[in-house]
């Protein structure tokens, strides 16, 4: 058993500073000493698949210091499928290192709840399908350095995650002072919802129009511009393939997690998350993670057509749904429902606010027949948006 300073501590001087998951009783020790270190930063996050979505964020805003450097996602080894989709189409495929502790709940041979009892014994075989390399989490402080040395040596050479997988009685107790530890974020009462729209659904604006738009309004300088998978992305592409655009080609509805990670990673930037309806709808719970955590370079823009374009026109339940109502109940410092181009132009001119702020543009359905799909290879998409951000990204 080692205690969690150890631990944190070494990872710290080789860069981690940042940490999101969802808690597991195993990992309390570890989750309290974070919480209680100002230099760190913990994200309680909605589910396990947002927290790697978030640490893939801080990775693509590269570096090793305090404000921007390596992340660790935790969770219970319960919660891996709910990871799957990002650790398989988004730290994968872009090559987005980070470092997993995942608990190991009815390791075989360990009594523990029904709940665990498949998911214990193929915990191992799922991070080796996922091409994971992983090792068990240390338990002597004299293992420390050397498991974090090959950790971060493979994570510097692949680009990809490695797993620690944390056994019961890993890391000793460590109380959480009375008052330390609350959940960061604004206590003001929830922005109200601006709205502007009543045009005839015929009559409103395209996808392409709306990403024209924000191309015209944004400067590749200082600003950065994540796009949901599907035609969001490819649209992006065929309108002006700039070295500032990210084209997520998987992990339906990561945008948002993946554009807080940045934009706490990296304050001197403006983060533009580019989403979809049914994409947003996936992972409803990253718009808390978001509103009560994202700083006020974070900017959502939710293009909703009302369908899930990019595979037939099947409706999505968005019509019934005011996304702007859920941004405003979860703290966005600001939420707008428009149909209007000329409120989104104004309101990507807005001045500073507090935390992040929400936007929802009603278009039409509809893409052009002759869309091409990106060229360039998500990792080369990666790479030259590091380099053009400043971000040191390690040979991999």
């Amino acid at each position: 058993m080692i205690e969690a300073r150890h631990f944190v501590e070494a990872a710290r001087a080789r860069g981690f500073y940042w940490y999101a998951g969802v808690p597991c009783s195993f990992l309390t020790p570890f989750i309290n000493y974070v919480l209680q270190d100002p230099a760190l930063h913990y994200v309680s996050a909605a589910n396990e698949g947002d927290a790697v979505a978030l640490i893939a964020g801080v990775a693509l805003g590269g570096g090793a210091g305090a404000t921007h450097g390596r992340g660790i996602a935790m969770m219970q080894n319960s919660g891996l499928g709910n990871a799957v989709s990002p650790l398989t189409s988004l730290t994968w495929t872009f090559q987005l290192p980070q470092l997993l502790i995942v608990t190991w709940r009815a390791q075989p041979g360990i009594a523990d709840e029904p709940q665990h009892a498949l998911m214990g014994p193929i915990t191992p075989k799922m991070l080796e399908t996922m091409q994971i390399p992983w090792e068990l989490f240390p338990t002597d402080t004299a293992q420390i350095d050397a498991v974090l040395e090959r950790a971060t040596a493979h994570m510097d050479q692949s680009g990809r995650p490695y797993a620690l997988v944390m056994q019961k009685g890993s890391v000793a107790a460590y109380p959480l002072k009375a008052g330390v530890g609350a959940i960061a974020g604004r206590s003001a009462p929830p922005s109200a919802v601006q709205a502007t729209q009543g045009a005839a659904a015929g009559l409103r604006p395209t996808r392409e129009e709306a990403l024209r738009l924000v191309v015209a309004q944004t400067s590749p300088a200082a600003t950065v511009l994540l796009a949901s998978t599907g035609f969001c992305g490819r649209e992006l592409y065929a309108i002006q393939d700039r070295v500032n655009h990210l084209y997520m080609v998987g992990s339906m509805g990561c945008v948002l997690p993946l554009a807080l990670g940045l934009a706490l990673a990296r304050p001197d930037l403006r983060v533009i998350a580019l989403d979809g309806d049914g994409a947003a709808l996936m992972r409803l719970g990253a718009f808390a993670t978001a509103g009560v955590y994202g700083p006020g370079n974070l900017w959502h823009l939710l293009l909703d057509n009302g369908v899930h374009d990019s595979t037939g026109g099947q409706a999505t339940v968005s019509p019934r749904i005011s996304f702007a109502q859920v941004a405003a109940g979860c703290r966005y410092a600001s939420a707008l429902e428009t149909d209007q181009l000329d409120r989104i132009a104004a309101w990507l001119n807005e001045p500073a606010l507090e935390g992040a702020r929400f936007a929802r543009l009603l278009i039409r359905p509809g893409t052009p027949s002759d869309l091409p799909r990106p060229s360039v290879t998500p990792v080369e998409v990666k790479m030259r948006l590091m380099q053009h951000i400043g971000a040191p990204s390690r040979a991999h």
